[in-house]
């Protein structure tokens, strides 16, 4: 009986001697054998961070493999490995729910303390040091209205001339 010989497309590029990478249409398949085993968008950098952790820990390929063939960065290869020990599969595709927010560290206790503090005249900066959050934190909150920064001076300046007078 004869073995079936892996044959390999001449644009596959390897990443071991059994496994290969091809691009065509915008449209990246891995070859293993010879066998198409998985295909993804080339945009689509979720399935690839997936797949590519999937080959490590199944043993196909070394994290260095990846890295030397793809031109990514080992730290990043070894922390999406990670994500898919700890997380699996939901790791990569779940929606993540944070929306870009600090509204977690902002409640309204936090908030009330805040805008005291803004009152007064005190800087982003220094309300940040205060109460332990981002400076980003702070400028995010008066965006979208959950702190009014108001300019003292000009306070200072209607209680001595009232305008309208």
């Amino acid at each position: 009986m004869q073995l079936m010989l892996p044959i390999f497309a001449a644009h596959t590029e390897m990443i071991t001697e059994n496994l290969g990478v091809c691009k065509k249409d915008g449209i990246i398949t891995y070859v293993h054998c010879g066998v198409p085993i998985f295909t993804h968008r080339e945009d689509d950098h979720h399935s690839f961070r997936y797949i590519t952790s999937k080959y490590v820990l199944q043993g196909l390929c070394r994290m260095i493999d990846i890295c030397n063939c793809f031109h990514v960065s080992y730290d990043s290869v070894k922390r999406y490995v990670k994500r898919l020990e700890e997380c699996g599969d939901k790791g990569f595709f779940t929606e993540d729910n944070r929306n870009g927010g600090c509204r977690y560290k902002l409640l309204p206790a936090v908030l009330e303390r805040m805008q005291g503090y803004l009152d007064q005249g005190k800087s982003n900066s220094e309300i940040a040091r205060l109460e332990g959050v981002s400076e980003g934190a702070i400028r995010y909150a008066i965006k979208t209205g959950a702190l009014k920064k108001t300019n003292p001076q000009a306070t200072l300046r209607e209680a001595i001339e009232p305008s309208g007078v």
